[in-house]
């Protein structure tokens, strides 16, 4: 099919970009070692004495808060700073082959960095035996979760030719959404708000979602409330470029 072929054209293309650039051998060594010392240092894993991987899963969130808007951020920017988008539109290609080709290259290559942490569930595996059940439903989990912040951030990407504009508004929104469903939030709701208020609000953020999958529960709605984020934010990137395109 043309739509198949054209999309893995565009993500080839734009993973190929991702590696000839030294932004992303950093991205990598950065999100790495954060993760590490907050799981190992911060959370004390050695101190624990269970082989529990639940602290280094919780880190994941707010660390895609830094590393996937920043991954974004060059996804449409970049492309209308440069007048590039302009080349990229006259290819026999698509605007849906083009963002969704656009944000398989993104997400796959987050999703390398996130399996780049496996040794850290092989020291778990050498210190006990952690709960397998576990590991790969946070796995799954923390790759759906970094595929919604992505398209977050390819929404704010299409709205600005300034890359950093696009992070920070990728940044407060992916902030906005984690802290709508975090307990300490909702927590505070109820001492005000009413019970179809506090469960509309947990219902619409990013954590319950996510630490369900923590748990080793890979429940269908939460990977449909995954799906339909992206899908969303994709729509509503597909619109604006559509707009600017047209104008």
């Amino acid at each position: 099919m043309d739509f198949i072929r054209n999309t893995k054209a565009i993500a080839k293309r734009e993973l190929v970009a991702y590696f000839e650039s030294p932004v992303a051998y950093v991205f990598m060594v950065v999100f790495l070692i954060l993760l590490g010392f907050l799981t190992f240092f911060v959370s004390h894993f050695y101190e624990i004495g269970q082989a529990d991987l639940r602290p280094f899963f919780f880190w994941h969130p707010w660390l895609f808060l830094i590393l996937v808007p920043a991954a974004a951020m060059r996804l449409w920017a970049e492309e209308r700073r440069s007048g590039t988008i302009e080349t990229l539109l006259t290819l026999p290609v698509t605007m849906t082959e083009a963002i969704i080709g656009k944000f398989l290259a993104a997400w796959i290559f987050i999703g390398l960095i996130i399996a780049l942490t496996f040794p850290i569930v092989l020291t778990a595996g050498y210190l006990g035996n952690p709960d397998k059940g576990a590991i790969i439903g946070g796995y799954i989990g923390s790759f759906l979760l970094a595929g919604t912040y992505l398209s977050v951030g390819s929404l704010t990407s299409a709205c600005t030719r300034n890359q950093v504009i696009s992070f920070v508004l990728a940044l407060m929104i992916c902030l906005f959404l984690l802290l709508a469903g975090w307990p300490p939030v909702t927590d505070l709701l109820v001492r005000w708000a009413p019970d179809w208020m506090v469960n509309g609000v947990a219902a619409f953020g990013f954590m319950p979602h996510y630490e369900a999958s923590q748990r080793g529960i890979l429940d269908s709605r939460d990977i449909a409330y995954y799906l339909s984020v992206i899908a969303f934010m994709l729509f509503g990137t597909y619109i604006v470029l559509e707009n600017r395109k047209s104008a």
